[in-house]
């Protein structure tokens, strides 16, 4: 021993000593491991997952209530509780379904299913399929596989739920001097390329209401149904439809009968009508409009036929001129009426079953609009500077039903 080096002992006694540190620190941190995986971790609980599938009801004439079943995966030991509400798509709530905005529904523990009940609004109108969302929303005690799901709703109405009235004025299909030059019947299962429709929003101008939609168009047993609602759509609380024969059909001169059963209510407002093929460069009025046929609904035995134009003798400014003419009884919603122009290069005549009731002198040079060619357009408006809005007397729908339109020159 004393032949060993004192500073080669004290090397390897340092040595030792670190080594001892270092096997202490390496049980430390085992212990502390295994202290965080004992039993006082929290540990997230498998949770039951709710399954929903997208769903199709049939609607009925009546309202009915219609079950949407949630499946669970597994029961669960205690409630699960969310919220739900419905986003509304083509199908209007209030009007197709009874809407939901963050309801409170509660799976009972122990169950596996539940039903969710949605009350479905029953009509006997003639409607595409109809859809609208239900979401499900702060689920606690369960998971959803999917957030939302689609319901859609299928129609139950042939034809619309309309009836087509058999009684009415008619007209011929020959007049002495005349040759029938065009005319649409809606005989067929699809519209003719000649008419177009205008999808929009807008107001046409006249601070109307209705969002124009081809969806609310459709023929029945021979006959153009436009057809207004009150549902919700592109920003717009009702719809109807607009039809042109704009760059397709267009006219001047000739007698023009169009045979048609008319809508009524506050707020409701058919036209026939025509319109100046250059209004795309000239504009409005200065293309001239002719009115063949116009009403509001809470006159409902009442029609208008009136001529718009710009006044170049009057400081270009718009110019109109018209009457009206009223049924001795009923309404024009009851049966079929034909309303009639007999337009010239001297005048315009308007007739209501063959009946003359207003005429317009197109001779003046202020009103060469009128010589030259017109397309037609039919609609529906809902609302707007002339009619008011509807009101709670006003039931929709309402529906304007063309029977033909006929051109003899």
């Amino acid at each position: 021993m004393n032949n060993v080096n004192t500073s080669t002992f004290q090397h390897l006694n340092i040595s030792i000593q670190n080594q001892m540190k270092n096997i202490f620190y390496l049980l430390i941190v085992l212990t502390v491991f295994i202290t965080s995986c004992g039993e006082d971790t929290p540990v997230t609980p498998d949770l039951p997952e709710i399954t929903v599938a997208n769903t199709t009801v049939a609607e009925t004439d009546n309202d009915k209530t219609v079950s949407i079943i949630l499946t669970l995966d597994k029961a669960t030991d205690g409630n699960i509780i969310f919220n739900y509400s419905t986003i509304a798509g083509t199908a209007s709530s209030g009007i197709d379904f009874t809407g939901a905005a963050d309801e409170i529904f509660i799976i009972n523990s122990g169950s596996t299913t539940a039903n969710l009940d949605i009350v479905i609004k029953g009509d006997d109108v003639d409607e595409n399929n109809e859809t609208f969302e239900i979401v499900f929303l702060n689920p606690i005690g369960g998971t959803f596989s999917q957030s939302k799901i689609t319901v859609t709703i299928t129609d139950d109405d042939e034809d619309g739920g309309v009836v087509i009235p058999t009684t009415g004025y008619i007209t011929p299909l020959t007049y002495p001097g005349y040759t029938l030059t065009w005319q649409d019947e809606f005989d067929g299962s699809t519209l003719g390329s000649h008419w177009n429709f205008e999808v929009n929003g807008d107001g046409g101008g006249n601070n109307e209401l209705q969002f124009y939609r081809t969806e609310n168009t459709s023929l029945v047993e021979g006959n153009l149904v436009i057809e207004a609602k009150q549902e919700g759509y592109g920003g717009r609380n009702y719809t109807s439809s607009r039809l042109t024969t704009q760059g397709t059909k267009s006219f001047t001169y000739g007698r023009i009968d169009m045979r048609a059963i008319l809508p009524e209510g506050q707020g409701i407002w058919p036209a026939l009508w025509m319109l100046g093929d250059n209004i795309s460069t000239e504009g409005w009025p200065a293309c001239g409009e002719i009115d063949i046929m116009e009403l509001v609904g809470h006159q409902p035995n009442r029609v208008h036929g009136t001529i718009h134009w710009r006044a170049e003798d009057n400081n270009n400014i718009h110019a109109q001129f018209g009457t009206s003419t009223a049924l001795s009884s009923g309404k024009f919603s009851d049966e079929f009426h034909v309303f009639s122009i007999i337009w010239d290069a001297n005048q315009i005549q308007w007739y209501m079953d063959d009946v003359l009731y207003n005429t317009a002198d197109i001779t003046p040079a202020s009103l060469s609009e009128f010589h030259n060619n017109f397309f037609f357009i039919f609609n529906v408006a809902v609302g707007g500077n002339w009619p008011g809005s509807p009101d709670a007397t006003t039931s929709f729908p309402q529906r304007m039903i063309v029977d033909y339109v006929r051109v003899f020159q």
